[in-house]
């Protein structure tokens, strides 16, 4: 049974946390053999992750707990898709937030602005490994799909899911 975070806060990502959100990034990434081309690892929007997101039908939500930002993930338009299906993008968390339950609230909450953005379905790619994120994935009403969509750039990825919004 998962507990809850006490005094987690879910927040639009703001300038001031790009490095913390590079930084989790390129820890969690490396963790799970997503290193080198066709991962987010290597994306340059990692760096600039407030810009990249302040774009129209972009959101990006950062988990901080007493001031210090433990990980984060958004939705955007699906690259080379229709234009009523996003992206879930960017889901990491270090490892002291993993198994409290800020997953699933941040998740609700890109889901929430997915539809609030118009957006039907929300699609997603991660890779074999990826065992507790899979779970977070499937509890959240996605379905793994037996191919890529889109035009995301993540080559690396193996395991792709849609969902309904």
């Amino acid at each position: 049974m998962m507990s809850s975070m006490p005094d987690v806060t879910i927040r639009p990502i703001q300038p001031d946390d790009d490095a913390a959100i590079a930084a989790i990034i390129r820890t969690v990434m490396p963790e799970f053999g997503a290193v080198g081309q066709g991962f987010a690892i290597t994306d340059p929007e990692v760096d600039w992750m407030s810009r990249a997101y302040a774009a129209p039908r972009h959101a990006y939500f950062v988990v901080e707990r007493d001031g210090r930002v433990l990980g984060g993930g958004g939705i955007a338009p699906l690259a080379g898709g229709p234009d009523d299906v996003c992206e879930l993008r960017k889901m990491y968390f270090l490892r002291e937030a993993r198994g409290l339950g800020a997953g699933t609230a941040l998740m609700a909450r890109c889901l929430d602005a997915a539809r609030s953005f118009g957006f039907r379905q929300c699609y997603l790619e991660t890779l074999t490994g990826m065992d507790a994120a899979m779970r977070l994935y499937e509890r959240s009403g996605f379905r793994r799909i037996d191919a890529p969509m889109g035009a995301t750039g993540h080559g690396g990825c193996d395991r792709f899911y849609l969902r309904d919004v």
